[in-house]
């Protein structure tokens, strides 16, 4: 996790025991890479500030899923460890929590829910914490203090109780607007089952204004792990999401298709497809960093009633998309004419 002034490229690998941060050994260069530290660390987001410096959120596994952070001001040495978020209701023995991050180069701020009695099936509760000071200091949306780690389900930082209306929250994806106001979107359902059971299931779109939380539906889905990306620009806003109804129903994925607002959110209006009559669903829809509008977004296909076959492929702001070799037999490749299903 190397900061880009030097140019070197940077990637985290990660699974449930320790996990690696490997840099490029040449700028701009994929060519090598090298470790540069293996710790105990999942879910890692690591942000570049623009002063060179970083900021990592990941997730340690304590008996629970609880949030820690660790900064660095050159990507090689970095601080210790430190906990952000381990909320436990009274009585609770256990807690836990995933989140979903974003940084603009000034500051870092994280969505998460939380995990009643440390239950990832019974997920809820929408919160969200940031600095201005490269993890230094912790505060609300509004400016207030915290002290870390928070501990208190009603904490000052909570943005709104879902746990009352018996929903469950699913985070997909978190940017700032040009003023620097956290957007989050995320998924809520009646519960962890696939199927009719727990419909209605939505897309939701929660926005801070600067004064106050605003939320708005964006579309009804058909899973709770239907994963989607969010774009700002001035006041149209729109998202790349699986809404569309695929093969295999009741699983993960399905027709990619784009949302859209004109009015930074207050509502949405379907925009287009982007993939139609698929013989597998697609999902996990997923926005690059600083990406030209050529690779706008990328996602993966797959049955998920089935081990088989999936395929990457990377679309453009208007629908047009293309599917990556499955086989690569050369160092480069040079993709065929855009798809669309327009």
């Amino acid at each position: 996790m190397r900061p880009d002034t030097s140019g070197c490229l940077s990637a985290v690998e990660a699974s449930c025991g320790p996990g690696s941060s490997i840099g490029s050994v040449r700028p701009y260069d994929i060519g090598a890479f090298e470790r540069v530290t293996e710790e105990e660390m999942t879910y890692p987001q690591p942000w570049l500030q623009d002063d060179g410096s970083m900021l990592h959120f990941f997730t340690k596994y304590t008996g629970v899923r609880e949030l820690y952070f660790e900064t660095s001001s050159d990507g090689v040495t970095w601080s210790e460890d430190a906990k952000l978020v381990g909320i436990r209701e009274i009585g609770d023995e256990r807690g836990g929590h995933y989140q979903v991050s974003s940084s603009n180069g000034r500051k870092v701020g994280t969505f998460f829910n939380r995990h009643p009695d440390g239950v990832v099936d019974r997920r809820t509760d929408l919160y969200y914490v940031e600095s201005v000071d490269a993890g230094a200091t912790w505060q609300t949306v509004r400016g207030e203090s915290l002290s870390i780690p928070l501990v208190d389900v009603n904490s000052r930082s909570r943005v709104r109780d879902t746990a009352r209306a018996s929903r469950n929250v699913y985070l997909k994806d978190m940017v700032f607007d040009e003023a620097g106001n956290p957007v989050c979107l995320y998924v809520t359902s009646g519960g962890h089952e696939p199927g009719p059971i727990n419909a209605p299931r939505e897309f939701r779109i929660t926005r801070w204004d600067g004064d106050a939380w605003h939320t708005s539906v964006v579309a009804s889905t058909g899973h709770n792990y239907d994963m989607g990306s969010l774009y700002l620009e001035g006041d149209d806003w729109s998202v790349v999401v699986p809404t569309g109804r695929g093969p295999q129903t009741h699983g993960t994925g399905g027709e990619i298709e784009i949302h859209q607002s004109d009015n930074r959110g207050d509502s949405w209006q379907f925009e287009r497809v982007v993939t139609r009559g698929s013989p597998r669903n697609h999902g996990y829809v997923r926005r690059p960093e600083n990406a030209a509008d050529s690779f706008w977004y990328f996602w993966a296909d797959g049955n998920p009633d089935t081990f088989g076959v999936s395929r990457l492929f990377i679309g453009d702001s208007q629908g047009h998309y293309k599917m990556l070799p499955y086989d690569m037999k050369t160092n480069r490749v040079k993709l065929g004419l855009a798809q669309s299903s327009n």
